[in-house]
């Protein structure tokens, strides 16, 4: 496409310097049998012959002069045609997909322009050396101050604009905060100003000579650009286990970059408890009020998991309330021991040590789309699905595919529970989830005391195991037969061997 369209141009530009030229050198082959004078090589008039009255040249001086303006044009044409033609060959095709494209554009008009002015003045003293062109500026000195004075304004955002391109400090697609105006997106520079689309999707447009003495923040394009989230814990809580607990939440929030682990570090030592600040590096900073809004919300379900607990002013009371807070994710003894009771896999369990695995198992809250295990973790818990449900997930050559759905009542990670084989999928909460995970030191008692039980459980286990294989085999031989019959209605309609 870009060959196409560069032979065309070539075409063209040669066609119009053939026709320029042709006309250039053929003007004296029609002033000559017209009027019987000719040009010398100095642009003097003579008479070919020397009979011809001063009438015929005066009238020839004046179609002379035509025609010197005439040959301006011409060069000057040809002049715009070599810049506009450099022009595409230097920017519109070899710089197009460059970074520097855009915001040179008016370096490029301006540079185009001075070209265009002093090409002009060199072309009309070849046609005019005897006309004094330095007096002509003199004489033009005061309308000068007045034009400048009258575009002032418009002077400034040209000459700032320029400053702003050949600093190139910011380009189209960088966010750029400037003080007391906003914060957005660039979307262009011109010679007057720069447009900015905020966050809001309006269009801030900023003079250049107002954004030339303001301080610019600017978040390039490409750029793993950090972030700043502040939140506070108690005193009471360890600082070792805050840091781990909200690192491993925040690496988890999606435009969160990978490449760099997230910090989290004693801000301040405030009055009511400890301030923290997690400094994390964003891989699209267009999004940053969203990943900082899902960040927080993160650590306040982290913070619940792990019985962790916000600073609040120790002047106000929040007792109702807090316990109203408190009793959300609450749940009795013999309510978790009815859900115990309803996973197979806990059936051959009395009722007391069932009891006992209620009371010590732990309560998990995990809000939605947010990764409860992992492929590949080496943790030995199991979970059951109290409130809420999730999706089982697996990547295929770099795709997510969920493989199964799990609702209330439902169990997952009993392999690694009882075998401490590590995660073969991803479980994420579709919704606001809570779990009960039971843990290795909770059953290691009991199945000591009961040998008898580890054998109940494995085939139960091996039972749960080949009836999903099952399912799964079922499903797949389903989705195979419709894909073949799909198949072939398809060749049949059109008429296909």
């Amino acid at each position: 496409m870009f060959s196409d369209e560069l032979q065309k141009r070539t075409i063209y530009f040669v066609g119009f310097l053939a026709i320029v030229t042709l006309i250039l050198f053929g003007l004296p082959l029609v002033i000559t049998p017209l009027f019987g004078l000719e040009i010398n090589m100095k642009g003097e008039i003579a008479p070919i012959e020397g009979k011809v009255s001063d009438y015929v040249i005066t009238y020839f001086a004046l179609i002379a002069n035509l025609f010197k303006i005439i040959k301006i044009l011409l060069w000057m044409s040809i002049v715009i045609a070599v810049i506009r033609f450099l022009n595409y060959l230097i920017f519109g095709a070899a710089l197009k997909n460059s970074e520097e494209y855009e915001i040179s554009s008016l370096l490029r008009t301006v540079l185009t322009i001075i070209i265009y002015i002093v090409a002009f003045f060199i072309i009309f003293q070849t046609q005019y050396p005897n006309i004094e062109l330095a007096p002509l500026f003199t004489g033009s000195a005061i309308i000068g101050i007045v034009v400048g004075l009258a575009l002032q304004d418009t002077l400034g955002n040209l000459f700032s604009g320029i400053a702003i391109q050949a600093d190139q400090s910011f380009q189209v697609g960088d966010i750029i905060a400037i003080t007391n105006h906003g914060i957005g997106t660039v979307e262009s520079v011109s010679w007057r100003g720069v447009k900015i689309r905020t966050f809001q999707n309006k269009l801030l447009v900023i003079s250049n000579s107002v954004i030339g003495k303001e301080t610019i923040e600017v978040a390039p394009k490409d750029n793993l650009n950090a972030r700043i989230v502040r939140f506070n814990s108690l005193y009471t809580n360890s600082p070792a286990k805050v840091i781990q607990v909200v690192r491993e939440a925040v690496r988890q929030v999606e435009n969160v970059s990978p490449k760099r682990r997230p910090k989290v570090r004693i801000w301040n030592l405030g009055d009511n408890g400890i301030d923290w600040e997690v400094k994390y590096w964003t891989t699209d900073y267009r999004k940053h009020n969203d990943t900082d809004a899902l960040i927080r919300q993160r650590i306040w379900y982290a913070f619940q998991r792990e019985e962790l607990d916000f600073a609040y002013p120790t002047r106000t009371i929040y007792t109702a309330s807090q316990a109203d807070a408190e009793e959300v994710f609450v749940e009795t003894t013999d309510e978790i021991c009815e859900r115990i009771n309803s996973v197979a896999i806990f059936a051959p369990l009395s009722t007391e040590e069932t009891q006992r695995i209620a009371q010590n198992c732990h309560v998990r809250v995990f809000a939605p789309e947010e990764p409860i295990i992992q492929k590949g973790q080496t943790d030995k818990s199991m979970f059951i699905i109290n409130r809420g449900n999730v999706s089982v997930e697996i990547k295929e050559n770099g795709i997510t595919k969920t493989i199964s759905k799990l609702r209330v009542g439902d169990f997952f990670g009993e392999m690694s529970l009882f075998t401490g084989e590590p995660r073969t999928a991803d479980v994420v909460a579709e919704t606001e989830t809570q779990v009960l995970e039971i843990s290795p030191f909770i059953l290691k008692p009991i199945l000591e005391r009961n040998p008898e039980l580890v054998r109940l459980i494995g085939e139960i286990i091996d039972d749960r195991r080949e009836l999903l294989e099952a399912e799964q085999e079922e499903q797949k031989a389903k989705t195979d037969a419709e894909t073949k019959g799909v198949f072939k209605n398809i060749k049949k309609f059109f008429g296909l061997n």
